[in-house]
């Protein structure tokens, strides 16, 4: 009797840590294609499912992530800091008021008041209360929160 060949997802590691194409490119900020070359150039290593479709294991994007963006958590925070130095006004937050799916929040910056409506997943997230730092990110008309 022939052999089966096993898949990708039985042969190797987890199916969670296996990812499709276009959701490592995702995550990695590049195009389908790029990831194409990558895998073709032996750059990023993948993983044949028995149909012949690429898999990437989840590590191998995480190493590509932490050489973009820096290899422990204060490192990326610190990237993400760099976004636009000179548009970020650092303050305390007064007031999160989370409703539904948006969240309020205010921020003392000197005399000073910004008030921000994001996500309540991001302010949830991000975990921010009264009281702590944090910074407006201003772009344009928009106004975002970082925590510091």
């Amino acid at each position: 009797m022939p052999q089966k060949r096993k898949s990708a997802r039985s042969a190797g590691p987890n199916s969670d840590d296996l990812l499709h194409l276009r959701d490592a490119a995702l995550q990695l900020g590049v195009s389908f294609p790029t990831i194409k070359q990558w895998i073709y150039k032996k750059k990023i290593r993948s993983i044949q499912t028995a149909g012949g479709h690429h898999r990437i294991p989840r590590t191998e994007v995480d190493k590509l992530l932490f050489r973009t963006r820096g290899r422990t958590e204060q490192e990326r925070s610190q990237v993400i800091r760099r976004v636009s130095g000179r548009n970020q006004l650092v303050g305390r937050i007064d007031s999160v008021r989370i409703s539904g799916l948006m969240a309020e929040v205010k921020i003392s910056i000197g005399a000073q008041q910004i008030t921000s409506i994001i996500t309540a997943n991001s302010a949830r997230e991000m975990q921010l209360k009264a009281g702590q730092t944090a910074a407006a990110l201003i772009k344009a008309t928009e106004v975002m929160i970082l925590r510091v």
